[in-house]
């Protein structure tokens, strides 16, 4: 009876607290917050301003102070004074920006073998404090998890759930008023929103129609089965209001045809011919700047359509020992998840049945007019926002939304607008600005501190660093997110990483793991 009583005691205390408070990897919140010295990038695409002290209360940004010159010593008389219960964060040369938004961001998934505290680690230890869960495990598990983040009970970014249509439907939806009904009971369930993969018009329609009745908000993997008579343009008109990757823009794009040019012997559930075929895709859109390119991209930015184009987790196609051998792996990615990697028939994205040079090739033309299409796009106003799609083709959890930044800046985004993109177009997509995505006053203290300045180089944002040669010949790794700030609650970045690893480690024993290239 008293060892019962016991454990209750615990059990209010943990779930009162909050596990993360029960850990070394992070404390708070606290009645105040104090960032001192930091040079600030504030998301909404000013440039750098520094030194500053931000000032939190209530896990609310109340102030902004400069406080100085770069290169002179602070002015005392303007920095704001730390109450009793406070808590400081010397920030002196560091870099303060808000916390990252991951648009496409699976938990994890029972074929990867990666659970949700593996996958949180990863993307807190990267900056990312928002994640749009486009479809997974169910929306119960998502909407659980959220709820649980909300009140701290667990290291966890804030989670919006996206639950895939159709999903947990007892019978094939395959009229209008089912997918209303469906779209209904799915706001009920606490979702956020909805991811389409394709379905009829009608359904489409009916289904766009009513989630925007009940001010949600969705997005679209245009899979190749439906995108014959539904492309993104027709999405948008409906009220659609992000795509996912590119497929659908393409065939929006087509002028001498109306379907993809598809091989005789195709076969969808052939992934090496999906993704084969896909590196081909946008040869076969109209040209870039031409008229019908220019109508499609001007009517979709008429329509405030955001897009996700999650370069990363198509790299591989283009560059496969690259991504098969980023340095990460060996240290931060599971057994499980090495395994679902390697080429199969019936791993989805497991396309390397035999991958070489002219597959290659293909899909490095495919991302340059790909690329080109998504820079204009954003130069002519229309919303481009930054998703991961991470646990899939080799791209890890929160190292892939790293790399993710750096594509967009091949694709020839001003640093400066990589982060907007990050931070508050991602927010003005969920519709959660006035929350979070920039440094202001009134907004929600999410941070990203970094020690390296991330414009010089996005490399530092990796939690492995970025190499460095210094003024005495040595090589070192620099950089690593130091901390990253959600709602208030502080989180040592570096320390998340050492947790995954043992993590990783204690799998590897157990299961006597090593990695080992395919076909070794």
């Amino acid at each position: 009876m008293r060892s019962s009583f016991i454990l209750s005691i615990l059990f209010f205390f943990i779930t009162t607290l909050g596990i993360s408070q029960a850990t070394n990897s992070s404390e708070g919140p606290f009645s105040q917050l104090i960032i001192r010295g930091a040079t600030l990038i504030n998301g909404n695409g000013a440039p750098p301003l520094g030194p500053v002290d931000i000032t939190v209360e209530n896990n609310k940004i109340t102030a902004i102070n400069v406080v100085g010159y770069p290169g002179v010593s602070i002015q005392e008389n303007k920095r704001p004074k730390l109450k009793k219960g406070g808590k400081e964060i010397n920030a002196n040369g560091m870099f303060v920006l808000p916390g990252f938004i991951d648009m496409h961001g699976h938990i994890g998934g029972v074929s990867q073998g990666a659970d949700w505290d593996y996958v949180f680690k990863l993307w807190l230890a990267h900056g990312v404090t928002t994640v749009r869960e486009p479809s997974g495990r169910g929306v119960e598990y998502a909407v659980d998890l959220k709820k649980r983040s909300s009140k701290n009970e667990i290291i966890a970014p804030r989670i919006l759930a996206y639950t895939g249509f159709g999903q947990g439907s007892k019978k094939p939806i395959s009229t209008e008023e089912q997918a209303r009904e469906w779209v209904r009971e799915n706001a009920k369930n606490g979702a956020d929103g909805i991811k389409f993969f394709g379905a009829e018009p009608k359904i489409m329609s009916a289904a766009l129609n009513e989630n925007n009745k009940l001010g949600l908000r969705s997005a679209a993997h245009h899979a190749q089965l439906s995108v014959a008579r539904w492309n993104v343009l027709h999405s948008a008109r409906a009220g659609l209001t992000s795509m996912e990757h590119w497929y659908g823009l393409p065939e929006a794009l087509f002028e001498d045809r109306t379907v993809q040019d598809y091989p005789l012997d195709y076969n969808y559930q052939n992934e090496q011919h999906r993704f084969g075929e896909a590196g081909k895709l946008w040869k076969q859109a109209a040209e870039p700047y031409s008229d019908h390119w220019n109508a499609v991209m001007n009517e979709l930015i008429s329509l405030d359509f955001t897009m996700v184009p999650t370069f990363n987790i198509y790299e591989a196609s283009r560059d496969l020992h690259r991504a098969r051998r980023a340095e990460w792996h060996e240290d931060y990615t599971l057994p499980s998840l090495w395994r679902f990697y390697q080429p199969s028939k019936i791993s989805h994205g497991s396309y390397w049945h035999y991958w070489g040079t002219e597959e290659e090739v293909a899909w490095k033309e495919n991302f340059k007019l790909w690329m080109t299409f998504i820079n204009e796009y954003k130069n002519r106003g229309g919303r481009i926002a930054t998703g991961s799609d991470s646990g899939f083709i080799f791209q890890l959890y929160g190292f892939a939304y790293i790399r993710e930044m750096e594509l967009l800046r091949e694709a020839g985004f001003h640093p400066l607008e990589i982060i907007r993109s990050a931070t508050l177009n991602g927010a003005e997509a969920l519709g959660i600005s006035d929350e979070t995505g920039s440094i202001e006053i009134g907004k929600s203290a999410d941070f990203v501190i970094v020690e390296e300045n991330p414009l010089q180089n996005f490399k530092v944002l990796y939690g492995t660093g970025a190499i460095k040669l210094n003024e005495d010949n040595e090589v070192v790794r620099v950089g690593g997110v130091k901390y990253t700030i959600r709602e208030g609650v502080i989180y040592d970045a570096k320390q998340l990483l050492r947790e995954v690893k043992e993590m990783v480690d204690e799998a590897k024993i157990k299961e006597n793991f090593k990695i080992i290239q395919p076909g070794n």
